[in-house]
C-alpha cells in the first residue's frame, strides 16, 4: 500500500486569510491541499474556482493541490484548473457524459485523474475505467457541505474498492472524504484508504500539528 497522505480540505479554512491557513496546515504536517469546487448545480453550494487555486500557487504553495470537482458539466473547467496549478483533478461520473473521455482530458491537461463515488454510487462504475485512474475518491458523506458525520457503509465500500485496486496491480490511491477524524481514521485505514481528506477536524482544532500527528500515528498503527 502507498504512503499515508493527509489532505486538509480548505472548505473549512478561514477564507479571509487562506494563504496563511494553507501555509500553516502544511507546516503542521499536511501532505496535500484538498480543494473542494462546488457549483450550486451538481451540489447545493457554491465555493471556489481556478482563480483561487492560481492565487495559492502565486502565494508560494508548492504542495500537491488535490482538486475535487463537484460541478456539472465537468469538461469545460478541467483545463482551467490544470492551468491554475492543480496536481490532481477528480470528478463525479454523474457529472460527465463520457467518463473515459473526461479522464483522458484531465491527463492530457497534465494532471493526475481521479473518479469520485458518492455514498449511493455503485463501485461497478470503476469496472471499465479503473486502470486509467491515479486515484479513487470515496465520499463518506453526501457532497455539498463540510462538517457532516461519517456514513458507516463507506467502510464496506472501501474494502471492495481496495480489492479492485490490488487486483489491478496499479499504484492507484484510495482517498476518503467526509467525517474523517482522529478517532475514526484507524478504522478507515484498516478498510483500505491511504489518502484522507479532513476539513473541520483539522481547521476547527486549536493545534493543526497535534491533530495531523494523531491521525498519522493512528494510521501507522494499523499498517
Amino acid at each position: 500500500m502507498q504512503s499515508t497522505v493527509i489532505a486538509p480540505s480548505i472548505l473549512s479554512a478561514n477564507f479571509a486569510k487562506l494563504g496563511e491557513e494553507v501555509d500553516n496546515v502544511l507546516k503542521a504536517g499536511a501532505d496535500w491541499v484538498h480543494f473542494d469546487v462546488m457549483d450550486n448545480h451538481y451540489v447545493p453550494n457554491l465555493t471556489i474556482g481556478p482563480m483561487v487555486c492560481e492565487a495559492l500557487r502565486k502565494h508560494g504553495v508548492t504542495a500537491p493541490i488535490d482538486v475535487h470537482l463537484m460541478v456539472e458539466p465537468v469538461d469545460r473547467i478541467v483545463p482551467d484548473f490544470a492551468k491554475a496549478g492543480a496536481a490532481l483533478i477528480s470528478f463525479h461520473p454523474e457529472a460527465s457524459a463520457h467518463v473515459h473521455r473526461t479522464v483522458q482530458l484531465i491527463k492530457a491537461s497534465g494532471c493526475q485523474a481521479g473518479l469520485v463515488l458518492n455514498p449511493a454510487t455503485p463501485v461497478e462504475v470503476l469496472d471499465y475505467v479503473l486502470e486509467e485512474l491515479d486515484l479513487v475518491l470515496l465520499m463518506s458523506v453526501n457532497p455539498g457541505f463540510g462538517g457532516q458525520s461519517f456514513i458507516p457503509s463507506a467502510l464496506a465500500k472501501l474494502r471492495r474498492v481496495r480489492e479492485m485496486i490490488d487486483r489491478s496491480g496499479k499504484a492507484i490511491r484510495l482517498e476518503i472524504d467526509g467525517g474523517v477524524k482522529a478517532d475514526n481514521i484507524a478504522e478507515i485505514a484498516a478498510a483500505g484508504a491511504d489518502t484522507f481528506v479532513a476539513g473541520s477536524a483539522i481547521f476547527n482544532a486549536p493545534d493543526y500539528a497535534d491533530v495531523i500527528a494523531k491521525m498519522k500515528s493512528a494510521v501507522s498503527n494499523v499498517r
